[in-house]
């Protein structure tokens, strides 16, 4: 299944994943250095779907708050 996310890196929220009108934001603490915050994208979105983090990918959006994911079902 694909969607789309919005990141707000260095959040005290996180990790959190909220939904809102325009769909999924993920809070996470890491900061948007060397791929920390996808990481944490990745990590958040797993524990939110009961999924392992290796079934959750970026495919787009890697340098973007904007970010489009898929998680294998």
């Amino acid at each position: 299944m694909q969607f789309s996310v919005r990141v707000k890196p260095g959040s005290r929220k996180g990790p959190l994943v909220e939904e809102d009108a325009d769909g999924l934001v993920v809070h996470v603490r890491e900061r948007a250095v060397d791929g920390a915050a996808n990481d944490g994208v990745v990590k958040a979105l797993a524990a939110h779907f009961g999924v392992a983090p290796r079934d959750v990918a970026i495919l787009r959006g890697h340098a973007s708050r904007h970010k489009r994911i898929e998680v294998a079902e």
